[in-house]
């Protein structure tokens, strides 16, 4: 019998609540330039598509865009300030951590693919109590490649073990990543994105983290 599809997971908007957490680092930046903060219905829209882009969606949002060659040290304040805030006020979305120990006991195969740099994502998911619930953890560095090139995709699934997968996200690049690589995709309504996701084209949209089992069976991938 072949394995039951993988179950690739988005982390921040999917998973867990990351943004006052994010916001944080992020306001952390703007201050050190001397920017107006932002709040978090500003950063909501802005999360999903790694630290560079959303340093540079805020400095943009709060006055003028940053140059490529002003990066680097607004990452550095961004990172550090991230690590060592990283779960203060982050909480797993209702539902999550009973579904996916549910999921997990009746032999998924679970993975996390984030384009959170690794480093990162290593660190939060301990704090979420979710370490040892994935069989593989990608996030951005870990291949020179990050969502939505197909590659990463394909990349933990065949460290799941291979087959079918599902992409599980919240977003745009959620969507176009599982596209790219041809495989479903699942989105959750309450995430982060700047387009409703109901608007983006998805296989299916759930409201609750609670559904997917359930919708997994009527999809005929569980």
């Amino acid at each position: 019998m072949p394995p039951t599809p993988a179950l690739i997971f988005d982390l921040d908007g999917t998973l867990a609540d990351t943004a006052p957490d994010l916001l944080g680092a992020t306001n952390a930046v703007l201050a050190a330039q001397g920017r107006a903060l932002l709040d978090l219905g500003h950063l909501r829209h802005m999360v999903g598509f790694g630290a560079k882009a959303l340093i540079a969606q805020a400095m943009e949002a709060s006055g003028a865009p940053v140059t490529e060659s002003q990066m680097p040290p607004l990452v550095d304040i961004f990172i550090a300030h991230y690590t060592a805030h990283i779960a203060d006020n982050s909480r797993l979305f209702p539902g999550v951590a009973e579904t996916l120990a549910r999921l997990k006991a009746g032999g998924a195969r679970l993975a996390v693919l984030t384009n959170k740099p690794q480093g990162l994502t290593d660190l939060l998911l301990p704090e979420l109590a979710l370490d040892g619930i994935f069989s593989a953890v990608y996030g951005a560095g870990r291949k020179a490649y990050t969502k939505p090139d197909p590659r990463i995709f394909h990349d933990v699934v065949e460290d799941c073990g291979g087959g079918q997968a599902v992409m599980i996200g919240d977003s745009i690049t959620d969507l176009n990543t599982a596209r790219a690589a041809g495989a479903p995709c699942i989105l959750m309504s309450y995430g982060f994105t700047p387009v409703p996701a109901r608007e983006l084209g998805a296989d299916l949209v759930l409201d609750n983290f609670a559904q997917l089992p359930d919708a997994l069976r009527e999809m005929n991938l569980l």
